[in-house]
C-alpha cells in the first residue's frame, strides 16, 4: 500500500477529516475564537458534575469576550425553558423560570441587547421547530448581553459554540441515565435474591415434609397389607387420617407460597421497570389488610410457630379504606418484614412480668399528615426484643445497614432499604419507633394516589 493510499476501512474517516479540514479553513476563526473552543473543550472534560459543566458554559464567554451569559435548559415535565445557571449568580439551587421574552426556538435571534442561541445537537431549519422539541433535539437556549453591533461571523461561530454545549450535554445526560439503569438493575438483581430466589428455599422444606408424610404413608401401606382383621385396624386408619391431614396441609402451603412467588416474580421483572431504569407501579384500588397483609403473615405462621412467636391480632380497626398501590410490590414490603420478625423477634418481660415472645400488626388513619386535606394510613408491624441503638434507628433503612441484633442472621441487609423505596415512590414515609417492649417498623401510605402512583 502505498503512502497515498489508505486502508479500506479509514477511508470514509480520512474523507471526513479532509470536510473538516475545509470547514475551519472556511469558518476563518480568529485565534481568541480557536482558544474559547479549546478551553471549553479542555474544561468540559476536566470537570465531572453537570452543575460545574453548567458554570464551564457560560464563564468562558464572559472571560474571554466579557459577555453576561445565562443558561437555559429544557425542563421536560414542565415543557419549558428554565434558567439553570448565569454569570451572575452562578448555578440556581432551584431553576427559574424564562423570561416572557425567551422561547425555545430552532435559529437564533436577537432581542434588544441580548442574543440567543439555540442549544441542538444539530442545526434544523424554522420548519423543524416542532420535532426539535418533540424529539428532545433542542436542549435549551444560551443567552449573551450586550451584543450590539454583532457581526455575522461572530453570530456563527456561537452557533458552532452551543452545538459543542449540546454535544456535550446530551453526552452527559445519557452517562447519568445509564448510571441510574445500572444501579437500578443491580437493586433489582439484589431484590430478586432477596425477596424470590432466598424465600423461594422453603419450598426445599415443603417437599422434604412431603416426602417424609409420603415416606409414612408407604409404611402405613405396609401395616396394613400385613395385618389381619384386629382391632389395630382402627389405628392404622386414623394414622391415615393423620397423614392425610399433613399432605393436603403441605399442599395447601405450597400452593400459597407458589401463588406468593409467582406476584413476586411478576412485580419485579415487569419489561416496564427496565425499560425505564426504576419500579414502575402497577396500582390498583386493594384493602391492604385483607388482600396483602393476611396472606403474607399466612405464609409465615408455621415459621413463627416454629420460632414460639406468638401472633397477637389487631382488634377491630374499623372499616378498612382502600387504598390505590402495586400490590405486588407492596406484599413484598410485608414479606420482608415478617421475614425480619422471625429472624430477630425475641422474648421479654411484659409489664405484668410474664414471658412475651410476640408479633403484632396495625393501621391507624392520621388525617392531614401529608398537608391540609392529604391523610395518610400508618401501618405498624411489632415485634418484641431489645431496642435498637438511637443511631441505628436512623440508618437501619440505607441500603447495605444491619443492626447490632442481626448476630449469626443470615441477611444482606437489603430487605429494609427495598421497603423505603417501594412505599416512596407510592408516595409513603417509613420509620422505626422504639416502644415498651420492642422495636416497631412502619410506614404511612396517602389515601390518595400520589405522583408516581398510576391506577392499572
Amino acid at each position: 500500500m502505498s503512502d497515498g493510499e489508505v486502508c479500506p476501512d479509514l477511508q470514509f474517516i480520512c474523507q471526513r477529516v479532509r470536510q473538516k479540514q475545509d470547514n475551519y479553513i472556511a469558518y476563518q476563526f480568529t485565534n481568541e475564537q480557536n482558544d474559547i473552543l479549546k478551553t471549553f473543550f479542555d474544561l468540559a472534560q476536566e470537570f465531572d458534575t453537570l452543575q460545574d459543566f453548567y458554570r464551564v458554559c457560560v464563564a468562558v464567554p464572559r472571560i474571554f469576550l466579557g459577555l453576561q451569559t445565562r443558561l437555559y435548559l429544557v425542563n421536560d415535565e414542565k415543557k419549558g425553558l428554565e434558567l439553570v445557571c448565569d454569570t451572575e449568580q452562578g448555578v440556581y439551587s432551584e431553576p427559574r423560570p424564562a423570561p416572557e421574552y425567551l422561547s425555545l426556538a430552532p435559529e437564533p435571534y436577537t432581542h434588544g441587547e441580548f442574543y440567543v442561541v439555540p442549544i441542538c445537537r444539530k442545526h434544523y431549519g424554522a420548519e423543524d421547530a416542532p420535532a426539535l422539541a418533540l424529539k428532545g433535539r433542542c436542549l435549551g437556549m444560551l443567552e449573551l448581553s450586550p451584543v450590539v453591533g454583532l457581526s455575522d461571523q461572530s453570530r456563527f461561530f456561537f452557533n458552532k459554540y452551543t452545538n459543542r454545549i449540546a454535544y456535550n450535554l446530551h453526552n452527559r445526560r445519557l452517562m447519568q441515565q445509564n448510571i441510574r439503569h445500572l444501579e437500578f438493575i443491580n437493586n433489582l438483581v439484589m431484590d430478586i435474591e432477596h425477596n424470590v430466589i432466598i424465600p423461594n428455599m422453603y419450598f426445599r422444606h415443603l417437599f422434604n415434609q412431603l416426602r417424609k408424610s409420603i415416606g409414612s404413608l408407604n409404611e402405613v401401606r405396609l401395616d396394613l397389607e400385613s395385618a389381619d382383621a384386629s382391632p389395630g385396624a382402627d389405628s392404622i386408619g386414623e394414622r391415615l387420617g393423620l397423614i392425610q391431614g399433613e399432605l393436603e396441609s403441605s399442599h395447601r402451603q405450597l400452593l400459597d407460597h407458589h401463588a406468593t412467588t409467582s406476584l413476586f416474580l411478576e412485580s419485579l421483572f415487569r419489561r416496564d421497570h427496565f425499560r425505564e431504569g426504576h419500579l414502575v407501579l402497577r396500582a390498583r384500588p386493594c384493602k391492604v389488610e385483607t388482600e396483602i397483609i393476611k396472606p403474607q403473615l399466612d405464609n409465615y405462621l408455621s415459621r413463627l410457630d416454629l420460632y414460639g412467636i406468638k401472633v397477637e391480632y389487631p382488634p377491630d380497626m374499623g372499616e378498612e379504606i382502600p387504598l390505590i398501590v402495586d400490590i405486588g410490590l407492596l406484599a413484598q414490603v410485608y414479606s420482608n418484614l415478617f421475614s425480619n420478625v422471625v429472624k430477630y423477634t425475641e422474648e421479654v418481660l411484659a409489664g405484668d412480668g410474664r414471658p412475651r415472645k410476640a408479633v403484632a400488626y396495625g393501621r391507624e388513619l392520621h388525617q392531614d399528615y401529608f398537608g391540609s386535606g392529604k391523610d395518610g394510613i400508618k401501618f405498624n408491624v411489632f415485634s418484641t426484643g431489645p431496642h435498637l441503638r438511637a443511631e441505628e434507628v436512623e440508618k437501619i433503612f440505607d441500603d447495605g445497614f444491619r443492626g447490632s441484633n442481626s448476630g449469626r442472621s443470615p441477611g444482606t441487609g437489603h430487605g429494609l432499604s427495598f421497603i423505603k423505596q417501594v412505599v416512596e415512590i407510592h408516595g409513603g414515609t417509613v420509620g422505626c419507633e422504639l416502644v415498651p417492649g420492642g422495636n416497631n417498623f412502619y410506614f404511612v401510605l396517602p389515601t390518595y394516589p400520589g405522583p408516581e402512583v398510576q391506577r392499572d
